[in-house]
């Protein structure tokens, strides 16, 4: 495994980030408690260190059970993300966002399902127009100097949103976001425009999602029905990966995966490795093959004319967060 800084921090991360996605009971493609203690512990052999999760994965359950399967290992060795906006209780109005009440009542939460005193890279899950900027970023630093965080990041904003939130943590001498956990695959670029050369220029470490394209990147364009994703159509209706030439790039990665004797989604996944702005993909995972896999993909090394081969039909899509 390769590790690498988040960003301008010192923390170091391994370049592949495990997303926890997966672990819980809210749907049939999700992993046990048993199931998830035997991937992480891979993981862990194999040289992860990152872990990625969200207090709203199933409802809670996969920050219990991936701190339930951390919880032999030397806590200092590992280092936990979580998220927080989404909403907890639909009951209670303060259940969710990025205000005061709801940041501190939520991080208490999670650090109680993960079972640990301090989480290391705590994010806010999307942008909350409802709470000034200000109050989210004053709670975000009470939190990192009180100890019960160590580095604040955000996911799924927009560039000018990021820009704002660092320049008011920058006026206010406030911890500032480190990280952006942003939508970027082969198949969903528009990144590229305005967040990513923002994340460069500032120092801001990146960590996309979905860099498989919820599993299209994995595999041919003929077996999409083949998945469970695939039938529900979260390509087409959530997700623009067929529009913009999806389908000739979906070819593509199949045929340089073929002549590297590897893996669609090793090859997906070492196309964003090859970025300099990519720290590490936050990968979703459910079996220990593609565990390996994705690890695997950390030493395949593209050369420029398979990079522009694999970017060059990509045309502008629709924007989604």
């Amino acid at each position: 495994m390769e590790y690498t800084s988040l960003g301008d921090t010192g923390l170091s991360v391994s370049r592949i980030c495990l997303g926890c996605l997966g672990f819980g009971d809210g749907k049939e493609w999700m992993l046990d408690a048993d199931e998830s203690q035997a991937l992480i512990d891979r993981a862990i052999d194999l040289g992860i260190n990152f872990f990625d999760t969200a207090n709203v994965y199933s409802d809670g359950r996969s920050e219990e059970i991936l701190g339930e399967a951390i919880s032999g290992y030397n806590r200092d060795s590992l280092v936990l993300a979580t998220k927080v906006f989404g909403e907890m209780d639909e009951s209670n109005p303060n259940a969710c966002g990025l205000s005061r009440k709801a940041i501190e009542q939520e991080l208490e939460h999670s650090l109680d399902r993960l079972g640990v005193d301090t989480i290391d890279l705590y994010q806010t899950h999307r942008w909350d127009d409802e709470t000034p900027v200000e109050e989210t970023l004053r709670t975000l630093d009470d939190a990192v100097r009180r100890g019960s965080v160590r580095y604040v990041g955000a996911s799924t904003t927009l560039a000018y949103q990021l820009a704002e939130a660092r320049r008011v943590s920058d006026d206010r001498r406030l911890q500032p976001f480190v990280s952006m956990q942003n939508h970027y695959n082969l198949l969903y670029r528009e990144e590229e425009r305005e967040m990513l050369p923002y994340c460069r220029e500032n120092g801001v470490g990146v960590l996309p999602w979905s860099p498989l394209a919820k599993g299209y990147l994995a595999r041919p364009h003929e077996a999409l029905d083949d998945t469970a994703r695939g039938k529900r159509n979260d390509y087409t209706d959530l997700y623009p990966y067929l529009e913009g030439n999806g389908r000739e790039i979906n070819e593509r990665v199949e045929e340089v995966a073929a002549e590297k004797g590897v893996t669609m989604a090793q090859i997906a996944l070492a196309w964003l490795l090859e970025k300099d702005v990519v720290d590490a993909p936050v990968v979703g995972i459910t079996s220990v093959e593609h565990l390996e896999e994705a690890v695997e993909a950390v030493d395949i090394s593209l050369s420029d004319s398979k990079v522009e081969y694999l970017e060059e039909p990509y045309e502008a899509v629709r924007h989604t967060l």
